[in-house]
């Protein structure tokens, strides 16, 4: 599929989307706490694009054929994907074809499509895995105005916490 999607880019337009998310897109990757998931954490995934005008982003959504097309309260446009079979087959191929320019964007995208990756293999199924995600998180998007409302130390907390639960209940 991805192929085919891409293939049906312009080469001129492609690059142009390149040159576009290297200046105004991001890779991102949450940590949220989610009880009744196994490992105790959901992994979120989104590759987005924010601008006050939406004719690129609309673009990219009708080439892609995936994501979401959304306007914000502010007027910004804002052009995401989250969907993982999306961000495999699509979006890390086409960014591996049409690469970045900017040191940092490089860097970013290289960290976010090894997430990507083990996400896909289900490596964040395990504790190791899950892990080793959440250390290469910690590199992405470093810098001036990061925010994150969890980070390693969260999980590692809790990671503790579950094994002090697990074996106070066996001496019960």
């Amino acid at each position: 599929m991805n192929q085919q999607v891409i293939k049906n880019i312009p080469e001129r337009v492609a690059w142009y989307f390149s040159g576009f998310v290297d200046g105004e897109g991001s890779f991102n990757v949450a940590l949220i706490p989610r009880r009744e998931y196994r490992m105790g954490w959901k992994i979120y995934l989104t590759f987005n694009v924010a601008q006050k005008d939406q004719t690129v982003l609309a673009l990219m959504k009708r080439y892609f054929g995936a994501g979401r097309l959304e306007q914000r309260k502010d007027g910004v446009w804002n052009y995401s994907i989250n969907d993982i079979n999306a961000l495999v087959e699509i979006v890390v191929p086409f960014f591996k074809k049409y690469h970045f320019l900017s040191a940092s964007k490089k860097r970013n995208f290289s960290i976010f499509q090894q997430i990507v990756e083990m996400i896909s293999q289900s490596k964040h199924l395990t504790r190791n895995g899950l892990e080793q995600i959440i250390v290469l998180r910690e590199r992405l998007n470093e810098g001036r105005g990061r925010k994150r409302r969890y980070a390693l130390s969260d999980y590692q907390k809790s990671r503790e916490s579950s094994e002090t639960n697990t074996s106070d209940s066996k001496k019960s």
